[in-house]
């Protein structure tokens, strides 16, 4: 039975962010998929196409060099990356993942702005697909739903309203 985080995000949480996101397209049969889910979660809480900066990388691995350029611009307020990264018959998904996953936490620390980790890491498409908008939910969703969350988290810690979120 899957566990559920609590909805702690007010119906306007969108409202008034710029976010980026950065998506594979290496498995874009998935990766499509978490991309509909989190532009979905966006636009469902208030926010507007136009807020959203969608960058395609050939792989999941460059997904951290777009992250940071995304963070450079200066104007988005946090960033989604969504991936896949298969289990193979070596190791290399593992230092893939590993490396992903360490570089996107560095940059979130570093400059104090969200970086979701939105890649699948799978040992078939079966259960990426799963998570894709199966059984499992949408990933891609949650990361959205997660960014959404820590914007107003630090915006609070800030001294700004952390308007979109409730008591």
């Amino acid at each position: 039975m899957l566990e559920e985080h609590p909805d702690t995000l007010a119906p306007d949480a969108a409202d008034g962010i710029r976010l980026g996101v950065a998506v594979s397209r290496y498995h874009a049969r998935i990766t499509d998929r978490l991309l509909e889910g989190a532009v979905a979660a966006f636009t469902e809480r208030g926010g507007r196409d136009t807020d959203l900066l969608v960058v395609p990388t050939p792989g999941s691995w460059e997904l951290l060099p777009v992250a940071a350029a995304m963070i450079r611009r200066g104007d988005l307020d946090g960033i989604v990356c969504l991936g896949l990264i298969l289990t193979g018959q070596t190791t290399h998904d593992r230092w893939l993942a590993a490396g992903l996953a360490d570089g996107l936490a560095s940059l979130s620390a570093t400059h104090a702005l969200p970086v979701a980790f939105g890649v699948l890491t799978c040992q078939s498409l079966e259960q990426a697909e799963a998570r894709a908008g199966g059984v499992v939910g949408n990933k891609g969703r949650e990361a959205m739903e997660s960014t959404l969350g820590a914007v107003h988290a630090i915006r609070g810690i800030r001294g700004g309203t952390p308007a979109g979120s409730r008591p």
